[in-house]
C-alpha cells in the first residue's frame, strides 16, 4: 500500500520519521541527511526505528548514530531513548528516539 500526502514543515511541531530495518543501510544515509537538515529549521526530531527482530531498531540506531556523527553538525547532537517494545500479535519490534540539537 502507497500513501502519498504532503506538508510543510513550518506546519508541524515536531518532524517524526520511519525506518525499516530491512531497508538497508543507504536508508541511514538518507535519513541521516535528512535529519541534519530539519533540524537547521527545528529544535528536535523523532524518528521510530522498526525490525522484524528485537535486535533490529538497536542495531539500526547504532549506525544512524555512527553515520550523522561524522558531519560537523553531528557531534552536538543529544540523543534520548523513548518507548520500545513489541508489536502485540506481531513479529515486528520498534525504538523511538529523539534527537536534539
Amino acid at each position: 500500500m502507497r500513501l502519498e500526502y504532503g506538508f510543510e514543515l513550518s506546519q508541524i511541531k515536531v518532524p517524526r520519521f520511519s525506518v525499516e530495518a530491512v531497508e538497508g543501510i543507504g536508508k541511514l544515509f538518507t535519513l541521516a541527511t535528512l535529519v541534519l537538515n530539519v533540524l537547521d529549521a527545528k529544535p528536535e526530531v523523532e524518528i521510530v526505528f522498526h525490525g522484524l527482530n528485537p535486535e533490529d531498531p538497536e542495531a539500526k540506531i547504532g549506525a544512524f548514530k555512527e553515520i550523522i556523527g561524522g558531519s560537523q553538525g553531528g557531534q552536538s547532537l543529544r540523543y534520548t531513548l523513548g518507548r520500545g517494545g513489541r508489536v502485540p500479535g506481531s513479529s515486528s519490534s520498534f525504538q523511538w528516539l529523539t534527537i536534539h540539537a
